[in-house]
């Protein structure tokens, strides 16, 4: 892969911060946005440049992305695990998923970039109990999970005026760095974070620093949809049981499904959908391959680093 001009929205974000050192690592010149000063002092500690900036002021993200070959939409706003049920907390990451898309859609075909890589997600595929998804398995893009969609629709935008549009679906993530991960053991620990219902669906994660290597090797793909994830998706059931196994925690509780809708509304269907993963088709395009085969091996190694959860 040759050495190219790239500029991330969101680089300071969970995916943002170990894609943006990765992508410097490759020996690819990056710009990174920056809401702020101490954000983009962040950046340039991972070797990057800065541009401070809004991502919905057009006019400004055009100028930050001219002279690019490629534009990374990696930004987004994910409520924490404690906010997820209240559409309010959902506002900013739809506004940033969906106008932020359209904004780096338009600077990116205005400046002639050559490709799109757009962080989605795999909650947008339909439950299929425990058959296998690939990319072609169907979509349910209810609340919350229209605006990736959107974000979506603005790659296949990109991709109509000849661009590789790459659409990266990852899987969950989960880190010793991400707040969503540090929410879970927090929880975990108090046993607050369950086993919902028969805990019989299947989860899929993806190690964020697996993501990371996964958005370097997608500016050398064709463009198109990709699932990103780890290779051996568990039942939610064993996911729980990995996470506190591997911390000591005490066994984990049993939530009722009726009692996860009460308290999570809306978002609970989504978070249950049965969906077992595959990466078979990045694996094969990208010459990709998570370090991290299952949260089992993940779980392990955060604990370790993290002193147990304790």
């Amino acid at each position: 892969m040759r050495h190219v001009n790239i500029f991330v929205a969101g680089a300071t974000g969970t995916l943002g911060r170990p894609a943006v050192r990765a992508l410097v690592a490759a020996g690819h010149r990056v710009r990174g946005l920056a809401r702020d000063a101490q954000r983009a002092e962040l950046i340039r500690d991972l070797g990057a440049d800065a541009v401070v900036g809004d991502l919905f002021d057009a006019e400004a993200i055009r100028a930050a992305v001219d002279g690019s070959d490629a534009v990374l939409h990696l930004a987004t706003r994910i409520p924490p695990l404690v906010r997820m049920w209240r559409r309010s907390a959902w506002r900013d990451n739809d506004r940033v998923r969906s106008q932020g898309a359209s904004v780096l859609v338009g600077a990116a075909l205005a400046a002639g970039v050559r490709t799109y890589v757009q962080e989605s997600i795999s909650f947008l595929y339909a439950a299929q109990g425990d058959r296998w998804i690939d990319e072609t398995a169907p979509i349910d893009a209810v609340w919350p999970l229209a605006s990736a969609h959107d974000a979506e629709r603005e790659t296949a935008r990109f991709a109509t005026h000849g661009g590789a549009g790459v659409i990266l679906r990852f899987a969950s993530f989960y880190a010793p760095y991400a707040p969503s991960t540090l929410d879970t053991i927090r929880l975990a620990r108090r046993r607050l974070f369950g086993v919902v219902g028969r805990g019989d669906h299947y989860v899929s994660a993806i190690h964020v620093d697996d993501a990371a290597a996964a958005v370097v090797a997608a500016l050398a793909v064709p463009g198109g949809i990709y699932n990103v994830c780890d290779d051996e998706p568990l039942t939610m059931r064993e996911y729980v049981l990995a996470l506190t196994r591997a911390c000591g925690f005490p066994a984990p509780l049993r939530v009722p499904t009726p009692l996860a809708r009460m308290l999570l509304g809306p978002v609970a269907a989504v978070l249950t959908r049965s969906q077992r993963v595959a990466n078979g088709m990045f694996k094969a395009t990208a010459g990709w391959a998570p370090r991290c085969r299952s949260v089992r091996e993940g779980w392990s190694e955060i604990a370790r680093q993290l002193g147990r959860g304790r």
